[in-house]
């Protein structure tokens, strides 16, 4: 069989006024008609650039195919010209982005940017490709198709707007699907979902595809080569089966054993860690019915918390998981009175924050920290390190002579494991690790006792989430830390927390002491969210049971507005139907 695409000794380089960097160096690979090829890598590793390069979509300059060969359907599309590669885009190759937001066009609606490319590339009336257009949109699991043909991108969760994504990629029934991190932004459930439609969109058209991800769950169960890419270079390829059996390279098996499995047991922590759930003191952290209702207008209210309570206790970690929407990280918000909650009351060592004045909670907050999801727009760009993380010191009034910021700041660092000189230097010019360890450190500058981990791994790379879990955990043992970890990726969450609490729809569905949850799920939506998880075990990953979750299940699928918590065991609640 004759592969489909075939490239031989990509390079591509980036040119800046000072130096050429080589982005690709020499990557040669084949796809066969039907299969899934998986690129894995960390960002900076090349593989977007290659699979950019095999659309021609880089901007030149700076970049610059400098040798090598992307010969696809027998053709060299490196010696392609612009117009050339229009015409074979959209038709001969699609590509779904990461970012489906930014990749779809606001001010048109949904269903002509589908009908667009029906229309330029297989010359249809715009009768005929607004049905296909519509047929496109039910193939991909969107409810009422001809309805949400009319509407803007704004209107689609994350979700249906990936859905869209596929459906505009795949319109043309191209013979290879370049999809470059089509799950990154998406959580658990939803992500599932989207790994289905393309699974089955593939069967029903008989489309290659390239899969570039960082998550070797995702590549066990979509994939049957894989190729792991590193500063450039394929170090390493091979059957799905073979690399995650018999990984060679030391690179290969570093990300194999960065990635969080469900199935082992969580590591004890310290003693006096490990017994926090007999004791019976005051939590040092308390909700109380709390709720946080938002005004959109026109008599329409979103309940994003709706009359949930729990505890953390001092030194411990609660989990807080759920999809997009459930209303965890609203939450972490509105326990630091971030957000003014419409009702409920936190309490804080048993002090109630929402008795205290603005001057009074911007000095409890010295006690109470956050860490952000995205460590690129939650630090201020214009500012160098050691003043981001000196403003809080700065805002109460610690360590006041210059000499002592500027010790408290390189202290700051070496405590999250960066080097010292790094505090003149600004954000962008760090990698997203490095970044979040800024975040971190930022955090603690105040020496709080309490922190709120709002996602602060889901924009990094499986070995770089490693790392920074590994970080929290070592600083929660050394400063007696006490985190509300919130987060949609399960696995990670039972391997850093105490006990869990999951999310849905403004509601706390199940809490549950960590390997209690996990071996025992007892709530439906907490099963749901377990099937969804990627096995890193291809064999697992392919006999797993497939099954599309509904997108838009409403909240009445569980039951929730009328719903009671009761406790199935010790320590082990759920909601069910009052």
């Amino acid at each position: 069989m004759e592969p489909i695409l075939k490239i031989r000794d990509l390079r591509v380089t980036f040119a800046s006024r000072s130096l050429e960097v080589e982005a690709v160096r020499g990557v040669s690979f084949e796809l066969y008609p039907g299969e899934t090829l998986g690129i894995v890598g960390e960002s900076g590793s090349g593989k977007s650039i290659t699979a950019r390069s095999i659309m021609r979509l880089l901007p030149s300059p700076p970049a610059s195919i400098r040798g090598g060969k992307i010969v696809f359907l027998g053709d060299d599309l490196v010696q392609k010209t612009q117009p050339e590669m229009e015409s074979i885009r959209g038709k001969d190759i699609g590509m779904i982005f990461q970012d489906p937001m930014t990749s779809l066009n606001p001010t048109i609606r949904i269903g002509e940017q589908i009908a667009e490319t029906l229309i330029k590339h297989q010359k249809l009336s715009h009768r005929q490709a607004k049905e296909q257009a519509i047929e496109m949109l039910k193939l991909v699991g969107i409810r009422e198709p001809e309805r949400r043909y009319e509407q803007y991108p704004h209107e689609f969760s994350g979700g249906m707007r990936q859905r869209a994504m596929i459906a505009i990629a795949l319109a043309c029934r191209p013979a290879l699907l370049i999809a470059d991190e089509p799950t990154t932004a998406l959580d658990v459930t939803i992500q599932a979902q989207i790994l289905q439609v393309m699974k089955h969109m593939q069967q029903q058209f008989g489309t290659s595809i390239i899969l570039i991800t960082h998550d070797l769950g995702i590549v066990a169960g979509m994939c049957d080569r894989v190729a792991v890419m590193k500063e450039g270079e394929i170090v390493e390829s091979g059957t799905v089966a073979d690399i995650f059996e018999n990984a060679k390279h030391p690179y290969t098996r570093k990300l194999l054993n960065a990635l969080p499995r469900l199935h082992e047991s969580k590591k004890p922590k310290r003693q006096e860690q490990a017994s926090l759930s007999e004791k019976s003191e005051r939590p040092l952290v308390e909700v109380r019915a709390l709720k946080q209702f938002f005004d959109m207008g026109k008599g329409q209210v979103v309940r994003a918390v709706n009359d949930i309570s729990f505890y953390i206790r001092e030194g411990e970690t609660l989990g807080l998981v759920g999809e997009s929407g459930s209303g965890k990280s609203t939450t972490g918000r509105s326990i630091l009175r971030l957000h003014e909650p419409t009702g409920g009351e936190v309490l804080y060592k048993g002090m109630a924050l929402g008795r205290l004045s603005a001057k009074e909670m911007k000095q409890m907050r010295r006690y109470m920290q956050i860490i952000f999801q995205d460590p690129y727009a939650s630090l201020n760009p214009r500012k160098k390190v050691r003043d981001i993380i000196g403003e809080a010191l700065d805002i109460h009034k610690l360590y006041g002579s210059k000499p002592q910021r500027g010790k408290r700041v390189e202290e700051l660092l070496d405590m999250v494991g960066l080097d010292s000189s790094f505090a003149n230097r600004y954000p962008h010019e760090f990698s997203g690790g490095q970044r979040q360890r800024i975040g971190i450190a930022r955090a603690l500058a105040v020496e709080p006792r309490f922190i709120v981990c709002d996602e602060p791994l889901s924009a990094l790379d499986v070995s770089i989430q490693s790392q920074i879990v590994k970080l929290l955990e070592d600083l929660q043992r050394r400063l007696n830390l006490t985190y509300l970890f919130i987060a949609h990726d399960l696995a990670m969450v039972k391997h850093i927390s105490d006990r869990v609490a999951v999310m849905y729809a403004g509601k706390i569905v199940e809490l549950a002491e960590s390997e209690e949850l996990y071996a025992n799920p007892q709530h439906e939506y907490t099963k749901s969210l377990l099937s969804a998880i990627p096995v890193p075990d291809p064999k697992a990953g392919k006999t797993k049971k497939e099954q599309i979750i509904e997108e838009e299940q409403g909240a009445d699928k569980y039951q929730l507005e009328s719903s009671r918590m009761i406790e199935v065991s010790k320590g082990h609640w759920v909601a069910v139907p009052s």
